[in-house]
C-alpha cells in the first residue's frame, strides 16, 4: 500500500510541473507610446512561454492515460479497504477541468506553432509581433489555470490528507500487533 501511494504521490508531484506556469511577459497600456522593445527579454519571455506549454502537454497529450493511473492507484487503494471517496472526488474534478480546458491548450499550441515575430530558433524578427504573441500566449495560459480552478491542486490535497490518514491507520495497526 505505501508502494501504491508513493507513486501516487510522485505522479501527483511530476504533474504540479505542468501547472507551474511563468508569467510570460509584462501588460502594456494601450494607449502609451509602446517602450523601446528588448530582443533578448522578449526571447526569454518566449523561451518561458514555450516551456510552459510543454509541461502542460504532459497533462495534455494524453489525458486518457494520466487519468487512468490515477484511477488505476485509486481503485487499488479501495480494493484494500480504504476509503477513497476524497481521492475519487478530486480526481474525477480535475479530469473534467483537464477536458473542459482542453481547447486553450490547443489554441496555445496554435500561437506557439505560429511564432508570430520569432523565427523558429526563437529569434525575435519582428519586436511589435512578437510582443503581440507573447500577450496572446500569456493570456492563453491564464485562461487554462483559470479553468482549472485549482482542481489539480485540490487533487494534491486529497493525495496528502489521504496519506496522512493512512499513515495514522497503519502506525496504529502496527502498535495493536
Amino acid at each position: 500500500m505505501k508502494n501504491i501511494m508513493s507513486k501516487l504521490m510522485m505522479s501527483v508531484l511530476s504533474v504540479a510541473l505542468v501547472f507551474a506556469a511563468f508569467p510570460v511577459t509584462s501588460a502594456y497600456a494601450a494607449d502609451e507610446d509602446p517602450p523601446v522593445i528588448d530582443n533578448v527579454k522578449l526571447e526569454k519571455a518566449w523561451e518561458r512561454l514555450t516551456a510552459a506549454y510543454e509541461k502542460l502537454g504532459k497533462a495534455y497529450e494524453d489525458t486518457d492515460a494520466h487519468i487512468a493511473k490515477f484511477q488505476g492507484m485509486i481503485d487499488k487503494a479501495a480494493s484494500n479497504g480504504k476509503d477513497v471517496a476524497d481521492l475519487q472526488a478530486a480526481l474525477d474534478s480535475y479530469e473534467t477541468a483537464l477536458t473542459s480546458t482542453r481547447p486553450q491548450y490547443e489554441d496555445l499550441g496554435q500561437t506557439i506553432r505560429t511564432h508570430s515575430g520569432f523565427n523558429a530558433n526563437g529569434d525575435v524578427t519582428d519586436a511589435t509581433k512578437a510582443l503581440e504573441t507573447l500577450k496572446q500566449g500569456r493570456e492563453q495560459v491564464s485562461a487554462i489555470k483559470d479553468g482549472m480552478g485549482g482542481t489539480f491542486k485540490a487533487l494534491q490535497e486529497a493525495v496528502k490528507a489521504f496519506r496522512e490518514a493512512n499513515k495514522i491507520q497503519r502506525e496504529g495497526s502496527g502498535s495493536n500487533s
